[in-house]
């Protein structure tokens, strides 16, 4: 009985930076591959960032790259999404999952139950 809670989200304006929090309660995620995923309003959820389960590789959505930075504490079964240079682009609902083989694949990255995500919107 995993479950996966966000938070961090906010308003800020274009330019700003925020930084995102995935917390697992129940289990702990040490050997999963884990990643980021966003909702805007009227669009499918889109694959943003994920790292390997040790850390050692990240794969970004091609919009994110340079801005944003995904990372992990095991210890503490935390995984983070930095985020820099905001767009209003970015207005989203963020989500974290998670792969118990290990992917970095954004199709497979769906091991646990989609949680609350956390909003993140960014004003011009």
């Amino acid at each position: 009985q995993v479950q996966l809670v966000e938070s961090g989200g906010g308003l800020v304006q274009a330019g700003g930076s925020l930084r995102l929090s995935c917390a697992a309660s129940g289990r702990t995620f040490s050997n999963y591959a884990m990643g980021w995923f966003r909702q805007a309003p009227g669009k499918e959820r889109e694959f943003v960032a994920a790292i390997t389960w040790r850390g050692g590789g990240t794969v970004y959505v091609d919009s994110v790259k340079g801005r944003f930075i995904i990372s992990r504490d095991n210890g503490k079964s935390t995984v983070y999404l930095q985020m820099n240079s905001l767009k209003p682009e970015d207005t989203a609902v963020y989500y974290c999952n998670g792969d118990s083989w290990g992917r970095i694949t954004s199709a497979t990255m769906k091991s646990f139950s989609w949680g609350q995500g956390t909003q993140v919107t960014v004003s011009s």
